[in-house]
């Protein structure tokens, strides 16, 4: 391992065995990211129970270029965290997601929405439950009251501005979504 790793115990006797887990789960880490200039690992487990079994919390810092990136997995997420090992994998597992979604933003891959349509309603049919949007291009998507989202159905008027989720229905584009508050 090429990275500086430190391993702290809190609460507990120091794990040989949990230790060499640690670097061998860091080691994968560092393969999965070469960007790694330190990690530093800490194994608490800040509740002593008799009764209960120990629960453990792995909190991992990673430091990479102009940024630290921290992880924390408690036992108030899983009840598997009786186990150490479960919590150190589970904690280096959300350290390589969030190693993962920093390098795509390095990269500028982060996912971008296409903007939601607008429309007004051009028809309203209260009895039955449905309408009409009409597009700035002129077209006419139907929608059910079911469909409306920020406002009651009883609440439109023709004339409101609405966003929308188009999509294709058995007679011709519906409105998956209408979202009534503009």
């Amino acid at each position: 391992m090429r990275i500086p790793l430190q391993v702290t115990f809190r609460g507990m006797e120091r794990s040989v065995a949990l230790e060499e887990r640690i670097e061998n789960l860091a080691t994968r880490l560092e393969r999965f990211s070469g960007n790694i200039g330190r990690c530093q690992v800490i194994v608490d487990r800040p509740h002593q129970h008799r009764q209960q079994g120990e629960v453990f919390e792995v909190h991992i810092l990673v430091t990479v270029p102009g940024r630290e990136i921290a992880v924390r997995r408690s036992a108030r997420r899983s009840a598997a965290h009786e186990n150490a090992y479960v919590a150190a994998r589970d904690a280096f597992d959300a350290m390589r997601r969030k190693l993962a979604e920093h390098e795509r933003t390095q990269r500028r891959e982060v996912k971008t929405h296409e903007p939601t349509p607008e429309g007004r309603i051009s028809e309203l049919h209260p009895e039955p439950g449905y309408g009409r949007i009409e597009t700035p291009d002129g077209r006419l998507v139907y929608f059910h009251r079911n469909s409306v989202l920020g406002a009651p159905f009883a609440n439109l008027n023709v004339g409101d501005r609405v966003r929308f989720v188009e999509e294709a229905g058995d007679q011709g584009p519906q409105a998956s979504t209408v979202h009534a508050s503009l």
